[in-house]
């Protein structure tokens, strides 16, 4: 399924690369996924450790995806599962879920996210 969900994220940033891009150390890095802030993939021939680049806002992790993945992960949804659910296409919104996150619209996806969990 990674390689399908490939097509879904067309940009991955290493554990390495995301600390870079939000300045801090990869312990933080660590911790961020420990606290279940953001979730990771190993992807590539090498499957390494990754997340989707769009998790990423003005150097921050998206303030809403915390709460959102603990929404889906409340779901049953596993790892995989939530970001292809975050990263295809919703005629009704329009868009993707992620990118109604990055616009401030939390509340909307939330919604939809615990209506999954029905």
């Amino acid at each position: 399924m990674v390689s399908s969900l490939n097509k879904l994220v067309t940009e991955w940033l290493s554990l390495p690369d995301l600390a870079e891009a939000l300045g801090v150390s990869i312990k933080d890095v660590h911790r961020l996924l420990d606290d279940r802030a953001i979730v990771e993939l190993r992807v590539g021939q090498r499957k390494v450790r990754s997340v989707p680049a769009a998790f990423v806002l003005d150097g921050r992790i998206i303030d809403s995806l915390k709460g959102t993945i603990t929404v889906l992960g409340d779901s049953g949804f596993t790892d995989e599962e939530l970001i292809t659910w975050l990263f295809t296409a919703d005629e009704s919104l329009p868009g993707t879920p992620i990118e109604a996150l990055r616009q401030g619209r939390k509340t909307e996806i939330r919604r939809r996210a615990q209506a999954l969990g029905w």
